[in-house]
């Protein structure tokens, strides 16, 4: 009976051994009575570009991030560093792009931009609490510029950041709630979170979560509207969606939506109740059904506005939805965000900028065959709204856009709960972190990735050390191939591959990527075609010009406005197979140049020469597939009209037509209409 319970004892002891919680000894993950997070987010600065990605972060910094505090009148004059100007949320949005570029890129130029700013912030720091231009009474832009310090003091370790951060969020807990749904503070209330969570992270202050709860309880509910989610495709087709700015309005608008996606997931941490989980993804599905583009976005040319290529997607939208994503995936660990992740970073953001990013766009759209400033069927927008400039609608994506690609970087890697590191998105990179018992090692990405197909890693550490490596497998990829010390693993679309190793100096991992090519079913059964986490659209042959617009571009260095027009159709049907639906295409492989997303006759502005010059260089992945013209498809309203139900009659002869990764393709048709294969067969006969 004795040994009987021994016997007992030492299972009991054994289970709890199992299911004892494991916490990283290197990173602050989750403490109690947070919900431990999948991953951990790592410190600004642990994870930097390599190859194409480092070519493109300094492509942003010789662009407008780099260069429009020096022209734009809102930045030169801005109260966030002392000016008599802007007082608002340009600052910070401009920071919070700004921050993470300078230190990830270490970058002494914009390091020193930055510090400028930042130092200006934290001494308005007043002793209740608040701080920045005393002009300012609306708590929104301190929701970013608690980001802009957070980052800030991952990179730096200065204390006054912190204890900036402390006091504001001692004055969110000690002050009446102030988040009412009419105003941009109440709908995006729960941006605090972020820092709250993250600062409660480091501190383990109780009264930091009280402050949180606070703000979920008094400000909208995002997670009831997900569960609901009024504006559906059918109150899209009827124009029922509230084109306003008022509380319900709001609720309808794109940045705020794709901000709002990882609220419920934010407060899950702390609720630990799965209604918050399950309405994140649910509002990511309705999201897709209702709303949904190429490229991973949902549409709202300012406000939500159905499924059609021929709507647009604001650009802050797509830099929102990306860092919801981040968050997101650090909170559930689930493949499909960090697959969505990729498909905007490498589409929809490339995709409404300009090769040398020195222009943008406020609104992108998927079947973009014209860009100009004639009128659009937009939700709310101006007639100005696609063209690639400098501030082509609200100024709000001018100071908001620089977020995307440094904060893509910083998410690319993450900490496990148990000591490892993970390799969320896929990309050039390295990432120089804490793993297993304290030791610093060093892992380079080396690849081409999305364009090429292979991937290496190579772990530099000082001495054998013991942690697991995962790796995410995208939901496209089945038989995944990892090769690690002479072994060959496979696996399928959405598996995580864990490799519980320990590493030696001059250890590597080869994945390779089986990168066929798909068709994904869109609108109007139209289909676009993807390789890997890219999609690709028409090359259209096109003219630049400068654009006249409704204000004043000073013309600083590369800062131009850009109309673009069409040399060459556009309004082809796709010829796919029965069986083997893309077989017949063939796919080219160009080395990466110097500008990643440029297409041959982009103009680029030249820094040395200070002129615009044309690239010469062909995409990385170019496509060569067969279409038909529709002479029926034309424009509607200055757009390309919605594609013609598939499948489409024949009528007349197949061509060659040229497919480019949608990131280089400033016109583009991205949504085809399949031609009747059986027709087409009929007329051999």
């Amino acid at each position: 009976m004795k040994k009987f319970f021994y016997v007992l004892l030492a299972a009991a002891f054994l289970t709890a051994s199992c299911t004892k919680k494991q916490v990283n000894i290197n990173y602050n993950g989750n403490r109690e009575p947070l919900k431990q997070n999948a991953y951990i987010r790592l410190p600004l600065g642990t994870v930097k570009p390599a190859g194409w990605l480092n070519d493109q972060l300094t492509i942003q910094a010789s662009g407008l991030t780099g260069h429009l505090d020096e022209f734009w009148p809102d930045l030169m004059n801005s109260s966030w560093h002392g000016g008599d100007g802007e007082a608002w949320e340009r600052g910070p949005y401009y920071l919070d792009g700004l921050v993470p570029l300078a230190y990830i890129l270490d970058d002494q130029k914009l390091i020193e931009k930055s510090e400028k700013w930042i130092g200006h912030i934290i001494s308005t720091a007043s002793d209740s609490g608040w701080y920045g231009p005393a002009k300012n009474k609306d708590r929104w832009p301190l929701a970013v510029a608690n980001k802009v310090l957070m980052q800030y003091y991952e990179a730096t370790g200065d204390e006054k950041a912190l204890k900036v951060i402390t006091d504001y969020f001692r004055y969110l807990h000690n002050t009446p709630p102030d988040w009412p749904d009419k105003d941009w503070r109440g709908v995006r209330a729960m941006e605090n979170a972020v820092t709250g969570y993250w600062l409660y992270r480091q501190t383990g202050e109780p009264w930091i979560l009280e402050a949180i709860e606070k703000i979920q309880n008094n400000s909208s509910d995002w997670t009831s509207y997900y569960e609901t989610f009024p504006w559906d495709s059918a109150a899209s087709a009827g124009k029922k969606i509230p084109l306003n700015w008022g509380p319900v309005g709001l609720t309808a608008h794109v940045v705020n939506n794709a901000m709002a996606i990882k609220y419920p997931g934010l407060w899950y941490q702390q609720s630990r109740d799965e209604r918050f989980m399950n309405a994140v993804f649910e509002g990511i599905r309705k999201y897709d059904l209702n709303h949904g583009q190429a490229g991973g976005r949902f549409s709202g040319d300012e406000h939500l506005s159905g499924k059609s290529p021929s709507q647009g997607t604001e650009l802050c939208a797509v830099v929102e939805y990306m860092y919801s994503l981040q968050e997101l995936y650090a909170i559930f660990g689930s493949g499909e965000l960090a697959d969505r992740l990729e498909k905007l970073a490498y589409n929809s953001l490339p995709g409404t900028t300009t090769a040398d990013m020195w222009a943008h766009q406020y609104d992108q759209q998927s079947n973009q065959v014209l860009v100009s400033e004639a009128k659009r069927n937009w939700s709310t927008n101006g007639d100005f709204s696609n063209i690639y400039g400098l501030m082509p609608n609200f100024a709000c994506c001018l100071a908001n856009m620089h977020q995307g690609w440094p904060k893509f970087i910083s998410s690319m890697w993450m900490a496990t709960n148990d000591n490892g590191l993970a390799l969320v998105s896929y990309g050039p990179s390295v990432v120089e972190a804490f793993a297993g018992k304290g030791t610093r090692v060093r892992i380079e990405e080396i690849t081409d990735y999305p364009f090429g197909n292979k991937v290496t890693l190579v772990i530099t550490t000082a001495k054998k050390t013991g942690f697991p490596l995962e790796l995410r497998i995208p939901g496209w990829a089945d038989s995944t191939i990892v090769k690690v010390r002479n072994k060959n693993f496979v696996y399928y679309g959405g598996e995580l591959c864990r490799l519980d190793e320990k590493w030696e100096n001059g250890d590597s991992v080869q994945i390779e990527f089986p990168m066929t090519l798909r068709a994904e079913k869109r609108y109007n059964g139209s289909v676009s075609v993807l390789r890997g986490p890219l999609v690709f659209s028409l090359r259209i042959e096109k003219k630049f010009s400068p654009a006249k617009m409704n204000y004043e571009n000073p013309g600083y260095l590369g800062s131009t406005d850009w109309e673009i027009m069409p040399e060459s159709s556009w309004n082809y049907g796709l010829i796919i197979g029965k069986d083997n639906l893309l077989g017949s295409m063939e796919v080219k492989l160009n080395p990466v140049g110097k500008y990643p997303f440029a297409d041959k006759g982009d103009p680029v502005w030249s820094p040395d020469s200070l002129k615009y010059l044309l690239s010469g260089q062909e995409p990385p992945v170019v496509i060569t597939a067969r279409g038909i013209k529709i002479p029926e498809w034309t424009l509607r309203d200055n757009s390309a009209d919605v594609p013609p139900l598939s499948p489409v009659s024949p009528g007349g002869d197949p061509e060659k037509i040229t497919l480019v990764p949608y990131g280089s393709a400033r016109l583009r048709i991205t949504e085809f209409p399949v031609m009747d294969i059986v027709m087409m067969e009929d007329l051999k006969e």
